[in-house]
């Protein structure tokens, strides 16, 4: 046995629920009806629960991925610099004007070619990867 409910709805949400309703092809009242036992049901909240903690750990698996990507980031960037600094000589007085133009042409390239490869979505990081699987030697399955 059913009993009987007047409500009033907000005139929008009144709308999405006919249109809820004839899309799925059921009586509003069958809606409301499973809404308000939702709500009511006392293992709601650990639905809620349960889905804010999936959506945490989510976001946590790509806060670490996002750490550990900057990491190695700045490792390769510190191995360059010591690379660069260790081989790279002083240079005599006369020849750092030009050192100084060639370093700012060289620069303009360099963003040039940076801007070029994030416009295309290349990843140095997928490039390094690629290379890396290409290197690594083939097994043979018997």
């Amino acid at each position: 046995m059913k009993g009987r409910l007047n409500c009033y709805f907000d005139a929008a949400l009144l709308k999405r629920l006919d249109e809820l309703a004839a899309r799925r092809g059921l009586s509003k009242s069958t809606i409301v009806e499973a809404a308000l036992a939702s709500f009511l049901s006392p293992d709601a909240a650990d639905q809620r629960e349960a889905a804010i903690a999936r959506r945490l750990d989510k976001m946590t698996r790509a806060i670490e991925r996002l750490e550990r990507d900057v990491a190695i980031g700045n490792e390769a960037q510190a191995l360059y610099i010591r690379a660069w600094l260790t081989a790279t000589p002083p240079l005599p007085e006369g020849a750092q004007a030009a050192a100084q133009a060639k370093a700012r042409e060289r620069y303009d390239g360099f963003v040039e070619a940076l801007g070029r490869r994030l416009a295309k979505g290349q990843s140095f990081a997928k490039e390094v990867s690629a290379d890396i699987a290409s290197r690594r030697p083939e097994t043979s399955d018997p």
